[in-house]
């Protein structure tokens, strides 16, 4: 007699999938052998660790006996000094993704409505859909946040509204002026997370300070991370900024140590790194305008970005150009994606996020986007 132990599960958890992660690199080489893979699924640093942090997590090494500061005072310190903020506004997570969890699960019910867009970042209606709360999903505006049309389907129920800017997986982008009109639209009752995992990337004279508003809008939350500009994925750190009352409550529910000592202290000196921060961008912004250059070339439609990765249309070239005299059979994303594997290249498939034609690309090396241009040309016999 077997036990049914999904259905001791609560009800939304029942209904869910797992997170799927951009596939590891040793995953693809034990499923087919292959070697010398190239990996830009994941939206991750391809600088390499800032030699700083290499010195920082080397001394740390030898209290690794010993439990981590559970409340992080020094990055919290750090953050506080940056942001110009109270140590109390300032909130730690394993990744900004646990901040999004904590939220949802700290402020919503059952009871209430989960609002975000289409095409936005996966974890959004994960978190929703396992508390049991209602997700409303606002049509997207050219592949980005529609704000008239979120700030209209407010409704009383409306508990918490996430906004990714940058948006992920599209890449999307609102202007400030935008975002702070829809923020005096929302009730006071209502949460705004405005999730910033990819502020750095984005063009510096458009992304104002959100951070900054807080002070006007005390019922808007700025989620940051230090796995992407930073560089620091594999540690899992980031952070949230509020009033000090919605952190107050975040620090009662989260979990004591969320951040691990090589977390903390990596953290802490990556801060402090400027000129890392710059060469992360100046190699994104080469990267991005490399391979742009290449989807104009070759008439492939694509989403415009201010991430560290671009999403591009892989159906068909737009001119339905000709190939051995006869038009290129349109693919799915989920197909070309399989081609690629066996090129060596990971990417991102995203039919899950309702772009079943699109693939996203997260910007490489030089060496790894000429490694990517090449199997997308072989795939799609683009010449």
């Amino acid at each position: 007699m077997s036990n049914d132990f999904l259905s001791l599960a609560n009800t939304g958890v029942q209904k869910l999938r797992p997170y799927q992660a951009g596939k590891p690199t040793d995953e693809l080489e034990r499923e087919l052998g292959i070697t010398d893979i190239v990996k830009l699924a994941s939206n991750e640093n391809p600088l390499g660790l800032s030699e700083s942090v290499k010195l920082a997590l080397l001394k740390e090494l030898t209290e690794l006996t010993r439990y981590p500061d559970a409340n992080g005072f020094y990055l919290k310190q750090a953050l506080a000094s940056k942001y110009a903020v109270d140590v109390n506004q300032v909130t730690l997570g394993n990744g900004s993704n646990d901040l999004l969890e904590l939220i949802a699960r700290a402020f919503v019910e059952p009871t209430n409505e989960v609002m975000f867009a289409e095409h936005a970042f996966v974890v959004y209606p994960l978190v929703t859909q396992a508390i049991g709360a209602q997700a409303v999903v606002v049509k997207a505006k050219d592949y980005g946040h529609d704000l008239p049309a979120m700030a209209a389907a407010i409704t009383g129920n409306t508990k918490l509204i996430f906004i990714a800017n940058p948006n992920n997986p599209t890449g999307t982008f609102l202007e400030q002026a935008e975002l702070k009109d829809f923020l005096a639209k929302v009730p006071a009752t209502v949460l705004v997370v405005l999730d910033e995992a990819y502020f750095e990337y984005a063009a510096s004279e458009r992304r104002g300070n959100a951070i900054a508003w807080i002070a006007e809008f005390p019922n808007l939350i700025v989620s940051r991370t230090f796995s992407k500009a930073y560089g620091l994925a594999g540690l899992r750190v980031g952070y949230s900024i509020s009033h000090p009352d919605i952190a107050d409550i975040l620090n009662r529910v989260r979990q004591p140590f969320n951040c691990n000592a090589l977390a903390l202290k990596a953290a802490e000196t990556i801060l402090q790194d400027e000129q890392y921060l710059a060469d992360s961008v100046a190699l994104n912004n080469a990267g991005m305008k490399d391979l742009s250059a290449f989807f104009d070339a070759n008439n492939l439609e694509y989403i415009p970005s201010m991430g560290n990765f671009i999403t591009v249309n892989v159906s068909n070239p737009a001119d339905k150009k000709m190939v051995d005299d006869k038009t290129a059979d349109n693919k799915t994303g989920d197909e070309v994606y399989q081609q690629l594997l066996l090129e060596g290249v990971i990417v991102r498939p995203i039919t899950g996020y309702g772009l079943p034609n699109h693939l996203r690309i997260s910007i490489g090396t030089e060496a790894e986007n000429q490694r990517f241009k090449q199997a997308l040309t072989h795939v799609l016999n683009l010449q």
